[in-house]
């Protein structure tokens, strides 16, 4: 029997937990894709982008081989031009900025709202200039950002509004899916995801027709037909085998996410009181899919050294915020630019969650908190 030093490993998330829950099922699914003999789109991935779409209530999802190839390929199906400017969040993954800078585009950024970490309507309305094309908003670990307002700020300067629904496979925004609400959605489905594939994938979800068939084409050579290319674009074409995959996780997505929010409940009443210690507020109509569960608290890289010492696999999402990032070489932004954004970047610590986390991973996960903070 393993003493108290001895205990499993809490992980940020459990990937064999839900292959075993699946296995018969997923094993099958992979089994018929291979003896289909068709590997690259096919039968499987035409299934799972027509459910998908239907899930999300768009017209058209279009799959591809990661989150950020979707994002490149509808700036660049609904028109955004090399040199135009695209407004984003500074607090996100870099591959948001990534799929700017792929489609010939330039990331520029405005600062985040302290409760929810997303981004500022008001602030993405001073940062506005003619060279600002789009807005991209991020539903930042699951959250929703606030759309009405961010559609009202791109519908007042002229500019397209467009969603990085990477964390948000499953959120809602005011009784409307997340993904559903701009011109157009990149989704990913890296393994690690609320929805997630068995290696990179993503897609493009859209109720705009030519932005679908621009979608289509850039992912696949600019063709329409076989060996007749319209345009040079690449290979962004996904596997038939993470189709099947996808397909078979899909029924399963709403009740992971159900899992997901009554964990962190669970966490919210475990950890309230501490004092210095914040959560990720959640807006009113919106319901996260709680990708992540993250606080933030002054302490937290000691907090962090902490749990993991106590075989509690935290971690960080994000501890440097886009603007600061070397690969904007020349366009890297200053220390201080953003403030909001980079004092969450120093506070904010994500715990274990998925939906198989148990009652007593996540009161051992609490009671590591409170012992570190004396609470």
């Amino acid at each position: 029997m393993k003493t108290a030093t001895q205990k499993e490993a809490i992980p940020l998330v459990d990937l064999k937990a839900q292959y075993r829950a699946l296995q018969p099922e997923m094993d099958r699914a992979i089994l018929d894709a291979v003896a289909g003999g068709q590997f690259i789109l096919g039968p499987a991935v035409e299934k799972f982008e027509r459910d998908f779409a239907a899930y999300l209530g768009v017209k058209h999802f279009v799959a591809c081989q990661s989150g950020t190839s979707a994002i490149t390929l509808m700036l660049r199906a609904a028109g955004i031009q090399p040199g135009d400017e695209v407004l984003t969040t500074p607090l996100t993954y870099f591959a948001t900025s990534e799929g700017i800078l792929e489609a010939g585009a330039v990331p520029v950024y405005a600062d985040v709202d302290p409760r929810t970490l997303n981004l500022d309507p008001a602030k993405a309305d001073a940062a506005w200039t003619p060279r600002v094309k789009a807005i991209l908003a991020v539903h930042l670990y699951g959250q929703p950002a606030d759309m009405d307002a961010l559609a009202a700020v791109a519908k007042k300067r002229g500019m397209i509004l467009f969603e990085d629904a990477a964390q948000a496979a499953g959120s809602v925004h005011k009784r409307r899916m997340a993904g559903a609400l701009g011109r157009a959605a990149s989704f990913s489905f890296y393994p690690g995801k609320n929805l997630g594939a068995y290696g990179d994938a993503g897609g493009v979800a859209t109720g705009d027709g030519d932005v679908a068939l621009g979608s289509r084409r850039l992912r696949n050579h600019g063709c329409d037909v076989k060996n007749h290319h319209l345009l040079a674009a690449g290979n962004e074409r996904l596997e038939t085998i993470q189709g099947a995959v996808l397909g078979v996780k899909l029924p399963r997505l709403d009740a992971w996410n159900v899992a997901r929010r009554r964990h962190a409940e669970a966490y919210r009443r475990g950890l309230a009181g501490i004092a210095g210690l914040g959560f990720v507020e959640e807006s009113a109509g919106m319901i996260s899919n709680y990708h992540l569960f993250v606080v933030r608290h002054p302490r937290r890289d000691a907090l962090l050294e902490h749990l993991r010492a106590q075989g509690i696999m935290a971690d960080v999402h994000y501890p440097l915020a886009s603007h600061l990032q070397p690969a904007l070489g020349a366009r890297r932004g200053r220390d201080g630019q953003f403030p909001v954004a980079e004092k969450a970047c120093a506070e904010v610590l994500s715990l274990p969650m998925f939906p198989e986390l148990t009652t007593e991973q996540i009161e051992r996960t609490v009671a590591a908190i409170r012992a570190f903070l004396r609470a």
